[in-house]
């Protein structure tokens, strides 16, 4: 009969036990050789890049608004509305006030509160800054000529009146004329309500929207403006300001005023802020 081999079985057993290991490693290799390329390609994969501020929203928004910024430039509507959205989530934390700062307080009982202006950036297409107005002060009546302007009230609340020139008189006669013998020129109003941090953005327009306001402050006061282009004396657009007198009754809702051009004593005084932003 055959003599049975000792141990036969057992070795095929080990044998086979042997390829699975050896087969288990290579599986186990692959797996961390794609492990490895996975994390590389994440190591190599650029990190999404921060949130940019507020205020860089604010500055990046308004250069591309005003990339073609010139006397009379209005931009598209779908620019106004950015910009607007832009300015419409403004708070004063973003912007670096608080209604406890100095600019918002009158110490002096003689003459009207002072009025500050904090001056954050300016170039020959566009400038922005906020004007802060302790309780009672005033910005007279005054133009922006050929200039488009963005208004954001921060906090705080005031009485805004503004005017557009008048193309007609309001009797629609082409016999009645909207310059007066003094000099005075008919202009219609646009707005004479309060306005207070609720409201949103107000934007004015060369020939439209208000071009000419003054602002009374009901309580301390904070208002953002962007405005392209920028005053320039150079090419003869100098803020103008104005002395306001009724025009007779019209008979109707439709109100007028007669505006004279005057000169005026008022000043502001300028503060150069801490750009928070990249240009």
């Amino acid at each position: 009969m055959p003599v049975a081999q000792v141990g036969g079985d057992n070795r095929g057993r080990a044998t086979a036990d042997l390829a699975d290991a050896r087969a288990s490693s290579r599986k186990t290799r692959r797996r961390h050789r794609k492990s490895a390329a996975a994390t590389a390609l994440v190591a190599a994969s650029p990190s999404p890049p921060p949130t940019p501020s507020p205020m860089q929203r604010l500055f990046d928004t308004s250069k591309e608004v005003f990339s073609d910024s010139a006397p009379g430039f209005v931009p598209p509507p779908e620019a106004v509305a950015r910009l607007a959205a832009i300015l419409n989530d403004l708070k004063p934390r973003d912007v670096g006030i608080d209604p406890s700062m100095p600019c918002f307080r009158h110490t002096e009982s003689k003459g009207p509160p002072p009025v500050t202006y904090l001056h954050f950036y300016a170039c020959t297409k566009f400038s922005f800054g906020i004007f802060c107005l302790p309780k009672s002060a005033v910005i007279p009546l005054h133009n922006h000529p050929g200039m488009t302007v963005f208004s954001k009230m921060l906090f705080g609340s005031m009485h805004l009146k503004s005017y557009d020139w008048a193309t007609s008189s309001p009797e629609n006669d082409s016999n009645t004329l909207t310059t007066s013998s003094d000099g005075a020129r008919l202009a219609k109003i646009n707005t004479d309500a309060v306005v207070d941090a609720s409201a949103e953005t107000i934007v004015l327009y060369p020939e439209n929207g208000g071009n000419l306001h003054c602002f009374t402050a009901l309580t301390p006061c904070a208002v953002l403006d962007v405005m392209g282009p920028p005053y320039s004396s150079a090419d003869g657009r100098d803020c103008a300001y104005y002395d306001e007198s009724a025009y007779s009754d019209t008979g109707g809702e439709t109100r007028y005023s007669w505006l004279k051009e005057i000169p005026s004593t008022f000043e502001m005084k300028g503060v150069q802020m801490r750009q928070r932003f990249t240009v």
